[in-house]
């Protein structure tokens, strides 16, 4: 029998079986659509409160925008100008409290220079803004370990950012955020709910909605690895589909108030030692701002915004959004990138409200909760960051309906004070770090590598390694990784195909020049021995990440998005 938090193969399929009311579960209190950072942060708001929670992903968990961001932990510096103080202060508050309570493990306090080009009124004007930055986030009750800011001078910024073109600088001013590996902080709260009692299933597509007059008591569904429809009842189905809001909308008549704009945000990465700095950057562009953000041995560096209206799943990069990135970031650098630096490239669609024709950086990143039907919530908007909060308005909006059909009083939100998978126990195991490296046989940057992944379940790696030695080698093909993180991704994770595991439980795909082909096999061999593949399913896993790999790499060689989407498109997920 599967443990309360671990996502395998057992767990799935008792999860759907609870969900189909199989195993004696008629109907649960929540269904949650959409295993991203807000349906996953719902379905772990809901059975905090004692609700009986269900939750459907029609792909993999984070396998949307919630896995290609540009992975900051952020109040959002720019929206201070857009006097957006409301959602500054909130973001603000939630990055404290990631920080500090709910994943140490895995949001931690990254530098930033804002350079400064204009001498006189950019200092004092920047600096009254990063002030009230830092004043705003040390008011909240969580902002522990972010420093305050600082001004540099330009021989300073040189000292710091060797690369940086600082000639022509004013200075610049010193600020901090944070930064998160967005996918497992989506895999760490849905264990999080699954160990409380969610069930989570994921490769199953909502095809519909079940009615009762006007009323939704839940949804039939498509489980794609078995091929078979299933019912799922519920009181109350909150839909969390990011950019796919519509479509659900759609199901229901296309009642709703609700309507969702893509837009689409195109990140590189680059290898470290490509650009001499100690801290990121952030710069302004003419539509949005460009960020240079330090991510371990490599920079991510990005973003685009723009309107996005072809395949939702696998949004194309072209090779004009590559350049826009490479011709804004080569005007800050001494020593310019080409594309022969880039190691990987992701795109990613944010899901904004629309109802105006404005261009897609101004649109605001608030979020809304609407129940266009009796028994349907549905939630769109928002930011990363603020996922928590989203996730307590939805459930605080099916409240409602909850109490009204026989459920009783639904508890507040307890989820600013329920840890994640792996916060526990993180600070002691980081003091333990060298005590643990000597008796794994590990060197102490193995380790390192591990808690800042796992945090406090290192431990359920170590011993992994312990039982098996052989997992305590590095991964063929991505020696950054280790084989164990293969198998823990398929026996705790919910890792179900080879691309799961290269694109989201690691990042092989975006951290290796070659995207992860020459650990395919090494990765697909792992994951055979426990999955139970055959030779031929272990090929074919293999052949679709290749081709998928090839499919991205003609996309960003193409100058359109429709001749990018045409490319990406030819290759389907597989099942």
């Amino acid at each position: 029998m599967s443990r309360p938090g671990v996502l395998n193969p057992e767990a799935r399929d008792t999860a759907l079986a609870a969900m189909a009311g199989v195993s004696g579960e008629h109907e649960l209190d929540v269904l949650v659509v959409g295993g991203g950072v807000t349906g996953a942060g719902t379905a772990l708001d809901a059975v905090t409160r004692g609700l009986s929670v269900g939750l459907l992903e029609q792909r993999d968990l984070a396998s949307g925008t919630s896995s290609r961001s540009s992975k900051l932990i952020h109040g959002g510096l720019r929206y201070l100008e857009m006097l957006d103080f409301g959602l500054v202060r909130e973001a603000l508050q939630e990055r404290g409290l990631l920080l500090t309570r709910l994943a140490p493990h895995l949001v931690r306090p990254v530098p930033f220079l804002y350079p400064l080009t204009h001498k006189g009124w950019e200092r004092p004007y920047v600096g009254a803004g990063l002030m009230l930055y830092d004043a705003m986030a040390k008011a909240g009750k969580y902002e522990m370990g972010v420093p305050m800011h600082r001004h540099l001078l330009r021989r300073q910024v040189a000292r710091i950012a060797p690369d940086f073109k600082a000639d022509d600088l004013a200075g610049a001013i010193r600020y901090y955020d944070c930064q998160v590996d967005d996918a497992r902080l989506v895999t760490a709260i849905a264990r999080t709910a699954a160990r409380h009692g969610a069930h989570v299933a994921t490769r199953v597509k909502v095809t519909g909605f079940l009615r009762e007059g006007e009323r939704v008591v839940g949804v039939t569904a498509r489980d794609l690895e078995h091929g078979r429809d299933i019912e799922v009842r519920a009181r109350v189905v909150v839909n969390a589909a990011g950019v796919w809001t519509d479509e659900i909308q759609a199901m229901v008549g296309g009642r709703g108030a609700l309507h969702v704009q893509a837009s689409k945000g195109v990140h590189i990465v680059v290898p470290r030692d490509r650009i001499r700095s100690e801290a990121g950057f952030i710069v302004r562009t003419s539509v949005s701002v460009l960020f240079v953000i330090p991510w371990g041995r490599h920079w991510i560096i990005g973003t685009t915004d723009t309107a996005w209206d072809l395949d939702k799943a696998h949004p194309a990069a072209s090779r004009a959004d590559i350049d826009y990135i490479l011709e804004h970031v080569n005007a800050i650098l001494r020593e310019p990138l080409d594309h022969t630096d880039v190691e990987g490239v992701y795109a990613g669609l944010r899901p904004l409200l629309s109802g105006e024709s404005e261009p897609t950086s101004k649109i605001s990143r608030e979020h809304t909760v609407v129940t266009p039907v009796p028994g349907l919530v549905m939630i769109a908007g928002g930011k990363y960051t603020t996922y928590r909060v989203m996730a307590r308005d939805a459930i605080d909006a099916a409240a409602h309906s909850l109490e009204t059909t026989g459920t009783g009083m639904v508890r507040p939100s307890i989820t600013d004070r329920v840890p994640l998978a792996g916060a526990e126990g993180y600070e002691t195991r980081v003091n333990q770090r060298v005590l643990l490296a000597r008796r794994a046989g590990l060197h102490v940057a193995r380790v390192d590598h591990l808690l800042g992944r796992y945090g406090g379940l290192v431990d359920d790696l170590l011993d992994l390694i312990a039982s098996r030695r052989q997992l305590g080698l590095p991964l063929e093909g991505a020696e950054d990784y280790l084989a164990a993180e293969v198998v823990y991704a398929v026996t705790h994770e919910g890792a179900r195909h080879l691309d799961d595991v290269l694109a989201r439980r690691t990042r092989i795909s975006i951290e290796t020049f070659d995207r992860g082909v020459a650990a395919a096999p090494a990765a697909a061999a792992l994951m055979a021995a426990e999955l139970g593949w055959s030779e031929e399913r272990t090929a074919e896993e293999v052949d679709h990440y290749l081709r998928r790999v090839e499919a991205e790499r003609q996309s960003q060689a193409k100058l359109t998005d429709q001749e990018a989407d045409e490319a990406r498109v030819s290759v389907p997920d597989i099942v």
